[in-house]
């Protein structure tokens, strides 16, 4: 077997991949295990981050080989071969990007995990990835770790601008005023806040601004016209059911659906679209919200539906984007990464069982949380708050 070219291509990426600039989330993941998947939505960075993982901790040599499954290589030689040929050679590490393009990945990476015992295989894959699901029994072997898309603490440094530590939500409530003034004294953050929404949650606006939207456009239709029918098996005349959801959703969410009229307005059925739902769900298309009693993993009708972030709504709807909305959907995306939300009985949002949110402008009153305890006011285009006023931007600094 003549991998040459596999190779050649591995240490091109490796030469270009800066390191200058990597996501904590590096060091959020645990890489001592022997077999690591990471999951993600298409566009969050995972190929980058595995690359700068390889760039930072290996020398491009024959122990390591980092190979991405869409390659015509593997039209005519199987996974499992080549990973028995990389470790006769002396391999030790086997970086696989893009699984969910080969039809038996998960029967061949256990394969090469229980057969070849010194070998360490990373793997990435589409957020739509289920191990519990595969065929293979990936679900106690394999490690996951789900790779989010930029928050605006990201995008902030991304830009070159400043380097801010990450703060947990109990942590940035208690102090949410040093925290915004001392921010507030190397930015202005209500500045960077207006152009995350528009295109910072996706890292490839690092590649060209100007055409951010084109290529996040065409993410979105390789999502619904590629990922989700290969996952799903879903029928190629089905995939324009799946298109006109999506874009019922984006004209109106976040919005409490109304299951009945929501099939008429698409055509699909209730049972169907019960599942297209929970597929856009798994694509990180849409975020689904429910009452604290209901499982949120459960295929029941949602209390509201939104986008998955603000990025999505001014691709899909902006002419019809409403800043309400999007404030909402900011809020829901970076606060939902490392915590548990619901709908509030009383607000917007309820919290790790413990806090009330109430999303709104500058003028937003405190009536409906007057009597609530742990509860507070999200404002946006402010700057700082007081007590339990807090500005919306600074949630983007959850991770």
């Amino acid at each position: 077997m003549n991998i040459e070219k596999l190779k050649q291509k591995f240490y091109a990426k490796y030469a270009l991949v800066q390191t200058t600039t990597v996501r904590n989330t590096i060091n959020e993941f645990d890489w001592s295990n022997r077999l690591i998947g990471l999951r993600g939505s298409r566009g969050v960075g995972k190929t980058t981050l595995i690359l700068q993982y390889i760039k930072l901790n290996y020398n491009p040599d024959n122990a390591v080989l980092y190979i991405s499954l869409d390659d015509m290589f593997f039209s005519e030689n199987t996974l499992y071969d080549l990973a028995v040929h990389f470790y006769n050679q002396g391999g030790i590490l086997l970086a696989i990007d893009e699984v969910h393009r080969y039809k038996n990945w998960a029967s061949e990476i256990k394969n090469i995990y229980d057969d070849l015992p010194e070998l360490k295989i990373i793997f990435t894959g589409s957020s739509l990835l289920h191990l519990v699901e595969a065929k293979a029994d990936l679900s106690r072997r394999a490690v996951m770790h789900d790779m989010p898309g930029l928050s605006l603490r990201e995008f902030i440094w991304l830009n070159g601008i400043a380097k801010f530590k990450a703060y947990p939500l109990t942590e940035l409530l208690e102090n949410h005023i040093d925290i915004s003034m001392e921010i507030k004294q190397k930015i202005k953050p209500i500045k960077f806040f207006k152009d995350y929404l528009n295109f910072g949650y996706y890292p490839f606006f690092l590649e060209n601004q100007p055409s951010y939207h084109q290529k996040l456009s065409e993410t979105i239709l390789t999502v619904l016209e590629v990922d989700i029918p290969q996952f799903a098996n879903i029928q190629i005349s089905n995939i324009v059911l799946l298109k006109k959801l999506l874009r019922i959703i984006s004209r109106s969410s976040p919005f409490k659906p109304n299951m009945k009229s929501l099939s008429e307005r698409s055509g699909i059925s209730l049972n169907t679209m019960k599942h297209y739902l929970k597929l856009l769900t798994d694509a990180e298309l849409i975020n689904m919200l429910y009452f604290e009693e209901k499982h949120l993993n459960s295929l029941g009708k949602p209390d509201k539906i939104y986008l998955n972030n603000t990025n999505l709504m001014f691709n899909l709807s902006s002419e019809n984007l409403n800043i309400g909305n999007a404030r909402e959907t900011f809020f829901f995306n970076q606060v939902s990464r490392n915590n548990k939300i619901t709908e509030s009985k009383f607000s917007d949002f309820y919290v790790n069982q413990k806090y009330t949110f109430e999303v709104g402008g500058r003028n937003k009153k405190k009536s409906q949380i007057r009597d609530i305890e742990n509860a507070f006011v999200v404002k946006d285009d402010i700057e700082i708050g007081s007590n339990n006023i807090v500005p919306l931007w600074l949630f983007g600094f959850l991770y």
